[in-house]
């Protein structure tokens, strides 16, 4: 488990989702995402929006209004106000120009700056927030500008003074000398500029821009060297065509552009023996057999006319071929359990345990007959913790003895009172009790939910203890639990298949048998962790479980880190617990460290669980931090 870094930066989790409603909001839909980029754009094809990385490493005020008018800007104005169509219109006709970064950059520029002012107007409140970021970009400009004066880097020098030109509050802002051939243009430039502040479509900006761009092609020797403003350089017409048949079989372009010379003409023999299928990209051996990727070959109108008309034995021979496998020593008894795990990981794409979860698919193992080893190690914990199991054990007894003879009075109903004197000198008399109905268990359920990521190694044997405490005191006062490791499979993850192994060392079933609990000794760090999915998936088994009282308890030493799950992952963590809290159940993070822990991580681990968080600096110290917190759990089922 580690810390989101970028730069070697920490993302603000509570920020970041503060910004991902203000998106929705703005938007006024729910399909569109945030993520966190070098440069801030709208890309409408992913329907994503992109904050940029460029406001880091400033004061909180200024990162928060930086990224905040990354939000407005494409929100409220490239969402809305952009026209993608004239955008893919300008695309192609600079793509030949051997200025071709420069002209897609000027256009952000000018497209961001006529946005800004939709925006202004739009939204009156984002006017501060705007001129903030004007004077930080024109501050990083003139700097920019500065450097590639100084190193002759000359087109970058041009937009960098053009940036500072269309940002001005000053009429005598001027643009330094650079170049002969490029201080001949000044003119005609400062005419073009000033076009942009009447402009009020993408229309007229690609126009403007276009113009720049042509006659700067024939001045300037080289293209930018740096990326001030990003362009994405996609098929926007896809997004009013919509996706076709063709587009959903073939997800990207051909490696090579290849166009058969032969065009069909109706009246081509067909040749019925086999014939060798090498060309350009088969003809090196590979370990893949009998696969046809869409990805390479050549374009052609010719279609296959020797395809068979299928029977109706294919069915009963394709679910044959498609399922056979071997099995070692003739034992078939796990057969079914793994194909009901390799189906669910075929399906993919359900957000039933969260979006970012789409390609996740659980994997239950079961735990192994402790060795000789671990029940030593075992015997050694509970004596360690004896002191505070017994103490707990005590005073829980004692409660619920307290409970169960200890009447209530004062009531509206109930059994009548003898002290009836209270009706004449009472206008509200409370004259009746109740005895409290006798009870000798404790009607609560919990989980332990134990990270069993990499980073654990550290912690693990400490944590171990903690968790033996618990098992021990809750089976001794009789209440249900379970303890679960859970971790993802590095090695077998892939962009569409992410395996999520859950280890139940102390399942429900056998939770208060007496010889439980040598098992917690199995649990080892492993690799990644995916925090959101897991605690859906206790959520989902408390819920179904009858008890009054539901706890899940997530021992963990940081951020989730798995697979396309380190940016979004403490969101999607964090809805996963303000979730299962809307469902009655009760989430509390135990954070582990063996070291200081620094404001930045107590923050984050804040925002995913609010104030239901136990911060334990030093992890020898676990076994007297959980005591408490055992104790006023169990205190509460009890009430």
């Amino acid at each position: 488990m580690k810390f989101i870094k970028f730069n070697d930066s920490q993302i603000d989790s509570f920020l970041f989702m503060e910004l991902s409603d203000l998106v929705k909001t703005l938007t006024k839909s729910e399909s569109v995402e945030v993520e966190y980029s070098v440069h801030s754009y709208y890309n409408p094809l992913d329907r994503k929006i992109y904050l940029s990385h460029f406001w880091d490493h400033r004061t909180p005020e200024n990162t928060e209004d930086g990224l905040k008018s990354d939000v407005f800007l494409r929100s409220i104005g490239s969402y809305y106000n952009s026209d993608f169509n004239t955008i893919q219109s300008y695309l192609s006709k600079v793509r030949s120009l051997k200025v071709n970064s420069f002209a897609k950059q000027l256009f952000m520029l000018v497209e961001d700056i006529r946005l800004e002012e939709v925006c202004k107007k739009e939204r009156p409140g984002t006017k501060r927030i705007f001129d903030n970021r004007r004077q930080m970009l024109r501050k990083h400009f003139r700097t920019q500008l500065t450097i590639n004066l100084e190193r002759s880097i000359h087109t970058d020098a041009l937009f960098c003074a053009l940036f500072l030109k269309l940002t001005t509050q000053s009429p005598l802002e001027e643009i330094p000398d650079i170049s002969n051939s490029i201080n001949l243009t000044y003119s005609f430039l400062e005419n073009q500029l000033i076009k942009v502040f009447d402009s009020n479509s993408t229309d007229e900006n690609v126009k403007i821009t276009l113009e720049i761009a042509e006659v700067m092609d024939e001045v300037l020797e080289k293209d930018m060297l740096n990326t001030y403003f990003f362009l994405p350089d996609i098929d926007y017409h896809l997004i009013e065509e919509g996706l076709t048949f063709d587009d959903l079989k073939r997800t990207s372009k051909l490696d090579h552009d290849d166009t058969l010379a032969d065009q069909k003409k109706g009246d081509e023999d067909i040749n019925e023996e086999k014939m060798p299928t090498w060309h350009r990209e088969t003809n090196a051996p590979s370990k893949s057999f009998l696969q046809f990727d869409l990805e390479h070959g050549a374009k052609t109108d010719l279609l296959g006319e020797g395809v068979r008309e299928g029977d109706d034995g294919d069915q009963a021979l394709g679910v044959v071929q498609g399922s056979s496998k071997q099995s070692s020593n003739h034992d078939f008894s796990k057969m079914e359990a793994m194909e009901s795990i390799e189906s669910e990981a075929k399906e993919g794409g359900s957000e039933q345990f969260g979006k970012e979860n789409r390609f996740a698919y659980p994997v239950f193992k079961k735990p192994q007959p402790p060795a000789k080893g671990e029940i030593e190690q075992y015997s050694q914990h509970r004596k360690e913790i004896a002191v505070y199991q017994k103490k707990l054990k005590q005073m829980i007894q004692k409660t619920l003895e307290h409970k169960k003879n200890l009447p209530r009075t004062d009531l509206h109903v109930g059994r009548l009172n003898k002290k009836l004197l209270r009706v004449l000198t009472d206008d509200n008399p409370r004259l009746f009790y109740k005895k409290q109905s006798p009870s000798s268990q404790i009607d609560a359920v919990f989980t332990l939910l134990v990270d069993c990521s990499a980073s654990m190694f550290d912690k693990m044997e400490q944590t171990k203890l903690g968790i033996t405490l618990f098992h021990e005191a809750l089976k001794s006062v009789q209440v249900v639990h379970q303890v679960i490791g859970f971790w993802e499979d590095t090695n077998g993850a892939t962009e569409t298949k992410q395996p999520n192994y859950f280890y139940p060392v102390v399942p429900f079933t056998t939770s208060l048998i007496r010889s439980s609990g040598p098992e917690i000794m199995q649990l080892l760090p492993e690799e990644d962790n995916r925090d959101g999915y897991a605690i859906r998936h206790m959520t989902k088994q408390l819920r179904e479980r009858s008890e009054k009282q539901k706890f899940l308890l997530v021992f963990s030493d940081g951020e989730p880190a798995a697979m396309n799950y380190e940016q979004n992952g403490i969101v999607d963590t964090h809805e996963a617990v303000v979730s299962a809290r809307k469902q009655g159940i009760e989430v509390i993070n135990i954070f582990l460290a063996n070291e200081n822990i620094d404001e930045c991580q107590v923050k984050t681990i804040q925002n995913i669980y609010g104030k239901y968080s136990i911060l334990v600096e030093r992890i020898e110290e676990l076994p007297e931090v959980l005591f408490p917190l055992l104790k006023k759990l169990l205190q509460k089922s009890i009430y």
